[in-house]
């Protein structure tokens, strides 16, 4: 069965990255611009797509009414290696990339769509590295973003330390996951890591913070897409319902 939505391209020569950056953009079928649309923007956005299955997740859920307004952007990588440099908290183009986000795209998302222009219609949503990437993200900037879904971020002490001393967790709305089973992830550089005590945490900072929170973790849950997908649908519906 084929999309029912509409899926653009939309391209921005980013002066942060100084690199020509691409945003798949996937509208729903009901798309008016006379209404006002939440945006929920994607890292590994390829991944969401095809592994995620957010097109027709997104056709669905509005069918059925389960989300308010809806427009979904994907941001993808150009390899393994490149999706370090820009999502990992230590990485070359870290910073860079987290300008091109908070600046570039939304001003860009901002002209063309007509959306609500609060922290609290924009959501930031990512896997592993892309979901750390979207924390950090919010917390510097959530006046921009309001609402982070994370799905097995990686968590260091570096995310920990940010995290606890963040003065802006009272703005954020934080949906979060991980897998029973993560505890030995092998990473891109070949090294493998307990990703399940760094989120618990993580979750314990959460818990004693002023944020606004969901946190699960996944019954036999590794750190896979088949487990990310399955529990999409609840992400989803608990955010933008």
């Amino acid at each position: 069965m084929g999309r029912k939505g509409s899926m653009i391209e939309k391209h921005i020569n980013s002066n942060y990255l100084d690199e020509k950056m691409t945003l798949l953009i996937y509208q729903p079928e009901s798309y008016s611009p006379m209404d006002n649309y939440h945006l929920c923007i994607m890292q590994d956005g390829n991944d969401y797509y095809q592994l995620g299955r957010i097109a027709t997740l997104s056709d669905r859920l509005h069918d059925n009414n389960e989300i308010m307004n809806t427009i979904f952007v994907g941001i993808h990588y150009k390899n393994k290696y490149d999706r370090r440099e820009k999502y990992h908290p230590n990485g070359k183009e870290n910073e860079a990339y987290i300008q091109f986000l908070s600046r570039e795209v939304v001003s860009l998302l901002d002209d063309i769509y007509p959306t609500y222009n609060l922290a609290k219609s924009r959501t930031l949503l990512g896997d592993s590295l892309a979901g750390t990437l979207a924390l950090m993200t919010a917390i510097r900037y959530p006046n921009t973003f309001g609402n982070v879904i994370i799905q097995s971020p990686y968590v260091d002490s570096s995310v920990l330390q940010v995290t606890e001393s963040a003065q802006s967790l009272d703005k954020l709305t934080i949906y979060h996951t991980i897998g029973e089973k993560e505890t030995a992830v092998t990473m891109t550089n070949g090294e493998t890591m307990n990703f399940l005590t760094p989120n618990r945490e993580l979750h314990n900072i959460l818990t004693n913070s002023s944020a606004n929170f969901e946190y699960y973790e996944l019954e036999g849950g590794e750190h896979t897409w088949k487990y990310w997908q399955k529990n999409m649908k609840h992400a989803l519906t608990s955010m933008f319902n």
